[in-house]
């Protein structure tokens, strides 16, 4: 069976009525999802969706359900959310586990290592994204669906939980020795950050290129939700604005704000202070975990499973742009001591 016919028989089980996909077409890029779009008419009626499906192999290992059940958070809370419509974890007529969510039409993805990328709507766009990160921050975890499928750590728990994994992660992939990455580890362990404030939906990757906006100044739909978990709201905000994603930048974070401008309208959004402390701990880890992905990715690569020229240039190019960040926090932390 093709896929459309899978998606039609799947559709037209849960549905109880004829459901015929009109469009299929691959979405590139991804390392933990095969992602499609397609048109589904059912009832007179023509609906437009993604679906998510898992791979024969994964760049990074994540929870699809977790993945849904955040999709289920935000719809219609105010953010641009897409609305999760269906998930099957046995993989049912498409043989490997998958989501189906909403499709959010006329918009773009903006590539992070992108000069420039959003022009004149760069400030527009950077008031919207880090008020939309500040948003999530401020909601709470336990009245959400998310927290029926995630764990919830204790305050001072959650930078063990999320270094520990990274680590591991480092453990099991890399193919040579990484000492600055190490060092850094090494760091972040020797001085821990005080518990999180708050407990918040920690997105996981929240960054350029994982939303799409209008080409206007608009945001129209925050995705990528499969890291998500419940943690420290500090871990998305040094995530977001890792210098990887502002590259070419110096002036503004993530190509959009000045550092301390997008901080405050994450501060009015989330109602929470900044502990400068904390976040210098946050934003070292942060290019940790980046170094985590891209070994993970040069692993792959060279294993032959994904052959994604994306996975290579992450491997290669990316990672030894990511040394020289971590370098640099490091010896700025030292140099504090």
């Amino acid at each position: 069976m093709t896929l459309q016919s899978q998606l039609e028989a799947y559709l037209t089980r849960i549905w109880e009525t004829p459901a015929r996909v009109t469009m299929i077409a691959r979405i590139p890029g991804g390392a933990s999802r095969e992602t499609y779009r397609f048109d589904v008419e059912v009832g007179g009626e023509t609906q437009g969706l993604i679906l998510r499906r898992d791979p024969v192999g994964s760049l990074i290992d994540t929870e699809r359900k977790l993945e849904f059940a955040a999709f289920r958070s935000f719809h219609g809370s105010g953010l641009p959310v897409p609305e999760g419509v269906a998930l099957e974890e046995q993989g049912a007529e498409l043989e490997r586990p998958f989501f189906i969510m909403g499709r959010i039409d006329g918009g773009k993805a903006q590539s992070p290592f992108t000069v420039a990328p959003y022009g004149e709507h760069a400030r527009a766009i950077g008031e919207q994204f880090y008020g939309h990160l500040g948003a999530i921050a401020a909601a709470d975890p336990a009245t959400l669906p998310i927290a029926q499928v995630a764990d919830t750590p204790a305050p001072d728990a959650c930078w063990k939980r999320e270094l520990d994994y990274w680590e591991g992660v480092i453990d099991a992939d890399e193919e040579h020795p990484q000492p600055i990455v190490r060092a850094c580890i090494r760091r972040l362990r020797a001085s821990p950050p005080p518990a999180a404030r708050k407990l918040s939906v920690v997105h996981g990757d929240y960054r350029t290129g994982n939303f799409m906006h209008d080409g206007q100044g608009r945001i129209i739909a925050l995705l990528d939700w499969e890291m998500a978990h419940i943690g420290d709201p500090l871990e998305d905000l040094g995530w977001a604005m890792e210098p990887l994603w502002c590259y070419g930048e110096t002036d503004r974070v993530s190509g959009m704000l000045p550092r301390e401008e997008a901080i405050a309208i994450w501060e009015a959004a989330s109602g929470l202070t900044v502990d400068p402390a904390a976040f210098a701990w946050w934003e070292l880890f942060a290019s940790v975990k980046g170094q985590a992905i891209w070994t993970s990715s040069a692993k792959e690569f060279r294993a032959g499973g994904l052959k994604d020229p994306v996975l290579g240039l992450s491997g290669w190019y990316t990672a030894r742009r990511q040394d020289v960040i971590l370098a640099d926090r490091l010896a700025a932390l030292e140099a504090l001591a």
